[in-house]
């Protein structure tokens, strides 16, 4: 049976969501996914986090309540989908990064048309754009954790392994 994820399931530590994402499905415009690789961003002590520079327009969905997505551009030229987590003021996300065969941020926001019309909406079905529970179970030594990708100017934050990669 498929189950929408609700915000109790995002109003957790980011950690413990984004490896909780790998298995999940993301839907859009009647299509799913399986999220294969997501990357986790844990407030403004972490230099990765766009939230280390302060709250701004850009920043404030990461303030916001769970279970809301935070939709930015990136080199001008890729959208990147976030999902908030956590309790309501706290700023943090996971990054989707790779979903089925399309491996890659960029790739699956162009694929299903994700853009900035989604920032700040609710992960649900009524905004076209939601997670699912498939009842899939993953064990833990199927989950492999990395450093992020492209967070150097991070100092030793870029070093944590907050990726989360299904293998």
């Amino acid at each position: 049976m498929n189950t929408v994820l609700l915000p109790p399931f995002f109003d957790r530590p980011v950690l413990t969501v984004a490896q909780e994402l790998l298995g999940k499905y993301l839907c859009c415009a009647g299509q799913a996914f399986r999220i294969i690789e997501v990357e986790a961003y844990d407030g403004p002590q972490d230099l990765a986090c766009h939230a280390s520079r302060g709250r701004t327009k850009r920043t404030e969905p990461m303030f916001g309540p769970s279970g809301h997505w935070y939709i930015y551009l990136c080199y001008g030229m890729y959208w990147m989908l976030n999902i908030v987590t956590g309790e309501d003021g706290y700023p943090a996300a996971v990054l989707i990064r790779g979903v089925g065969d399309l491996d890659g941020p960029g790739k699956l926001t162009k694929h299903l048309k994700i853009d900035r019309r989604f920032n700040g909406l609710s992960a649900a079905e009524e905004t076209g754009l939601w997670i699912e529970d498939r009842g899939e179970r993953i064990d833990a030594e199927r989950i492999r954790r990395a450093p992020r990708i492209g967070v150097a100017y991070a100092q030793e934050w870029a070093a944590k392994p907050y990726r989360f990669i299904l293998v």
